[in-house]
């Protein structure tokens, strides 16, 4: 029996070799393997469902046959992703606006406290102008928008849809180098890259999940859709233009966009060089749909996910207001550090159609996104504290003052898209990978690509003659 059972193993290994040469070098042996067993394990479930004589259609088979389709699963999807994105946005205006105006009622006790205490100037400046005030616009900008993200993200998650958008950019993601899982992880960016980080660790392969850590910051997070917007309405779609609106919404859009499309690119070069390997198969099994638990998805939403990111993005943002009070309030030689700062910055920022403002204001925007529109606006009134002004009219007359065009506006928004992670998703990275050398990789190549694009549409531009 030894003898025969030697003998079966040595056609079994010469059956395998000629499988190997059939199917060729380029051919991954496993996906094959694991074709066939789910194309057989999927024959024997029918065939055993229809001798169990079920009445009645398999409903979980007819909604997969069409969220999984070539022809309609991707419109779903976008549709989908696109009508929670939406509610996301439009939803958090109102709360946002309360949480402002709240915070800012507390500022005003806070000044009168101090004023009544007799406190130093700089003092008050320091804590309430420049920490506080911070804070509010972190918390106030951050906490309402991922207060409906992650809980509509997380009933699609308990519902059974996310494996099927996995599979659906499954494809999409292999030919890149990369793997499908990637693609819930970029969903969760939309909510806060620093979540999606987090989420890389769904996926087993190592060189893969870094592949889906670094590319997540070009997915645009909830903070960084108040620039985009605003610069959308104030340059793509105002001066009193037909379809100003649809234009400013398609901007948008195009940004989404961009973001996805950078992130299979870039995803694709580091699987061709510095994390270059063969993509693991998707084996993923579709589980069935079930009915979302409505309370312990908000509870643990907001418990894990919500509170937990906030909290890291608040104690990043605290010290941020400090510093850019005391650089605002700092003055060398009749300019502040800032205007200072601004000025070395400058030449850079002309490259790609920038200025040293604009440069230094994502700069100290680093621990939160939500902060560089302030801190710009701050720096080009020469104002000592973080402010917003009154509307976007008089923020647009103040830009176009300081000669902005539409391509600035542009280079604004893709510079937003591209540009390094923020510090909380920064502290994630270091905390995911265990230490500081691929936190840093993920700053140069973020920035690197964000200098790129900028570079390549200003001259672009310049060089077709389209600015005006």
């Amino acid at each position: 029996m030894g003898v025969d059972a030697a003998l079966n193993l040595d056609e079994l290994i010469e059956h395998g070799r000629e499988l190997r040469n059939k199917l060729g070098p380029e051919t991954e042996i496993q996906d094959e393997i694991v074709t066939s067993i789910y194309r057989r394990a999927e024959a024997i479930a029918s065939k055993v469902a229809a001798q169990a004589g079920g009445r009645g259609r398999d409903w979980n088979k007819t909604i997969d046959d069409l969220l999984t389709s070539r022809l309609v699963g991707f419109p779903l999807m976008l549709l989908l992703l696109g009508g929670i994105l939406w509610l996301t946005i439009s939803g958090a205006n109102y709360p946002s606006n309360a949480l402002a105006a709240l915070f800012f009622m507390l500022e005003d006790k806070l000044t009168f406290l101090f004023l009544r205490w007799q406190t130093p100037e700089w003092l008050h400046g320091l804590v309430v102008l420049g920490t506080f005030r911070c804070l509010a616009w972190v918390v106030s900008v951050m906490l309402p928008p991922m207060a409906i993200f992650f809980p509509l993200f997380t009933l699609l998650e308990d519902l059974g849809y996310l494996p099927r958008v996995a599979f659906n950019l499954d494809n999409i993601f292999k030919r890149c180098g990369a793997h499908g899982k990637q693609a819930l992880t970029m969903a969760m960016g939309f909510g806060c890259n620093a979540a999606g980080v987090m989420a890389a660790r769904i996926i087993d392969s190592p060189r893969e999940r870094m592949i889906a850590i670094l590319t997540n910051n070009f997915i645009p997070c909830n903070g960084r859709f108040p620039l985009l917007i605003s610069m959308a309405v104030l340059f793509l779609g105002a001066g009193g233009l037909k379809y100003g609106s649809a234009i400013a919404s398609l901007t948008v859009a195009g940004m989404v966009l961009l973001g996805i499309g950078v992130t299979f690119l870039v995803s694709y070069v580091l699987s061709s060089t510095m994390l270059k390997g063969i993509s693991s198969s998707f084996t993923l099994e579709l589980p069935p749909y079930r009915r979302p638990q409505v309370l312990q998805v908000l509870v643990r939403s907001v418990l894990d996910r919500t509170l937990f990111v906030l909290w890291r993005a608040v104690k990043v943002a605290a010290p941020a207001g400090a510093l850019v009070w005391v650089l605002a309030n700092t003055n060398i030689g009749g300019m502040s550090i800032i205007e200072h700062l601004a000025g070395y910055l400058d030449p850079a920022g002309r490259l790609i159609g920038l200025d040293g403002f604009i440069l230094l204001a994502f700069i100290l925007g680093l621990p939160a996104n939500e902060i560089v529109i302030p801190t710009l606006l701050m720096s080009y009134l020469g104002a000592g504290a973080l402010l917003e002004l009154e509307s976007l009219s008089a923020m647009r007359e103040l830009l176009l003052a300081r000669g902005w065009t539409w391509l600035t506006a542009l280079n604004v928004m893709v510079f937003s898209v591209l540009h390094f992670p923020c510090g909380t998703t920064l502290l994630t990275i270091k905390h995911e990978t265990g230490g500081w050398k691929w936190t840093i990789i993920a700053v140069l190549l973020t920035t690197g690509t964000a200098f790129l694009a900028c570079l390549l549409i200003t001259q672009v531009v310049q060089t077709l003659g389209l600015l005006f």
